[in-house]
């Protein structure tokens, strides 16, 4: 169920996970093209995302790149807000809490530059995604920053995920390719029901 707060926010709608969010903001178009507001930390706080952003990524990804299963182990744990500034793409946010009831599990929502959506993707998740065009843009912010040493990967085809990327073959980088899977992976999160 989503919750309604006006301009400059549609709806912050929770998704089968209830802790990922799908956040649709208001477009204002115009002759000149459009204006959208991406973050403004009053609605969001109101939606139900109390954090705030301290680094923003980029990526360019040809079509059928997947990016991915990433995470940053506590305390450098990362929250992402992830939009699409031209392209699509499939938009992953895996489970990773121990003793999570969706421990595992994983949700995915299609983000292009045509339905502006943001996918807030909480600390305790692993993210990826698959570039649907080519010159696909993404930005993400992050709620900490980059942290070499706490870095962590899943990999993107474990089959016991079982995540059904729209497009094989799949490009995938030597570094992602060789993450292991969920049951072998350093996780330190735990669920912590609220």
């Amino acid at each position: 169920m989503g919750v309604a707060l006006g301009v400059p926010f549609k709806e912050f709608k929770r998704l089968s996970i209830p802790d990922v969010v799908l956040v649709e903001p208001v477009v204002f178009p115009d002759e000149r093209g459009y204006f959208k507001e991406i973050y403004k930390r009053t609605p969001f706080l109101s939606g139900g995302i109390p954090y705030d952003f301290v680094q923003a990524n980029v990526s360019l990804s040809r079509r059928g790149v997947v990016r991915g299963l990433h995470y940053q182990l506590r305390p450098m744990e990362q929250g992402k807000l992830v939009t699409v500034l031209r392209g699509r793409i499939l938009d992953v946010a895996v489970d990773i809490r121990r003793g999570s009831p969706w421990f595992g599990r994983y949700v995915a929502v299609e983000l292009s530059e045509d339905n502006h959506y943001l996918l807030w993707i909480p600390p305790g998740f692993a993210h990826g995604f698959q570039a649907l065009e080519d010159n696909t843009v993404v930005l993400y912010l992050v709620t900490k920053e980059y942290s070499r040493e706490h870095e962590r990967c899943i990999r993107w085809d474990d089959p016991s995920i079982g995540v059904k990327w729209p497009l094989e073959p799949a490009i995938v980088s030597r570094k992602d390719s060789e993450c292991p899977t969920i049951d072998k992976a350093e996780t330190n999160f735990t669920y912590n029901q609220s």
